[in-house]
């Protein structure tokens, strides 16, 4: 799909940089331009499409729709919904709160929250682009499974009874409204492309730009040998070093990109990237604000062994 990318960005980099991308140096250049240019271009187009998808979704008929729907399938319907929200933790979280004041089954509400930092159309897209339309069904399909699963147990708990007790301020998740023209749908989903962009554009060219560096400089033998696919304790390290990390799906992805090129097992950078996105340290302070220690606990734990479980199956699978 992108040669016509790749052609171009190795012109440019022995061109005008008089470097082969055979070199170190060269290949991480290459690295970096080519991954911003695709990354940017499925990034708009995907968000784009799905931006103006959501305009048919308003926040009163989300919660009335999630409010009808009862047992497995109630958690379900939020775990997909998730996919069309927010790109990092902390700002699925004000939603997530949405959810509580309008009655929503804890439970249900905690299904929304794994999902909506981990599945998104915008990381779809880059993984599509990355590894391939087969490993980016997989890795949205787990995702949902994650945030079905950590729902229903962390609903077993009766999650209700560890909730601080002031009053929640609730947002919606988007600027729509009924009624609108195709003319104001297109202009929406323009704005959210751009928006979004502005928003994530430094993570973006941070994360690129790291995994440009490890994707030329790295030691391949080092990484192969404790972060690859036949050691099962890679994708525990993978979950715990990426726990008090803070970035969106999109800043992780190139970074998983580069180390699975130096020989990482695809469900260890998978699970990093993961535990980075749905478990952060700055959605934990934000979460306290909203409910006890415990319940924070039961939901880390709860994620974090459904990670780790995706992770083993990835490297087992691909």
């Amino acid at each position: 799909m992108f040669q016509w990318l790749d052609n171009l960005v190795t012109a440019m980099v022995e061109g005008w940089f008089g470097l082969s991308v055979e070199s170190r140096l060269g290949g991480s250049v290459h690295f970096f331009f080519y991954d911003t240019v695709k990354i940017l271009i499925l990034l708009s187009v995907m968000i784009f499409a799905i931006s103006y998808l959501r305009t048919f979704f308003q926040p009163a008929k989300t919660k009335a729709m999630l409010e009808k729907i009862r047992g497995p399938k109630a958690h379900v319907a939020a775990s997909l919904l998730g996919i069309i929200t927010p790109f990092c933790s902390c700002s699925s979280v004000p939603i997530f709160i949405g959810f509580i004041e309008a009655g929503i089954p804890l439970g249900v509400t905690f299904s929304f929250l794994v999902t909506s930092p981990i599945v998104n159309e915008a990381a779809f897209a880059v993984l599509w682009a990355a590894f391939g339309w087969k490993v980016a069904l997989a890795y949205a399909a787990m995702g949902v499974v994650i945030g079905v699963v950590s729902g229903l147990i962390i609903g077993r708990f009766k999650p209700e009874n560890h909730l601080e007790p002031e009053v929640f301020s609730g947002e919606g998740f988007n600027k729509t409204k009924p009624d609108m023209s195709q003319k104001e749908r297109f202009g929406f989903a323009a704005e959210h492309v751009w928006d979004i962009l502005k928003k994530i554009w430094l993570y973006l060219l941070i994360g690129i730009g790291i995994g440009a560096a490890i994707h030329g400089w790295a030691p391949e033998d080092v990484l192969a040998k404790y972060a690859g696919s036949d050691n099962p304790l890679s994708v525990v390290i993978a979950v715990i070093a990426g726990i008090p990390l803070y970035a969106n799906a999109i800043g992780t992805i190139p970074i998983a990109e580069a180390l699975i090129g130096k020989g990482v097992g695809l469900g260890t950078a998978l699970a990093f990237m993961m535990a980075v996105t749905a478990l952060s340290v700055p959605e934990m302070v934000l979460l306290r604000k909203v409910m006890k220690p415990r319940l924070i606990a039961i939901f880390v734990a709860t994620a974090a062994i459904g990670i780790l479980i995706v992770g083993w199956l990835f490297n087992w699978v691909f």
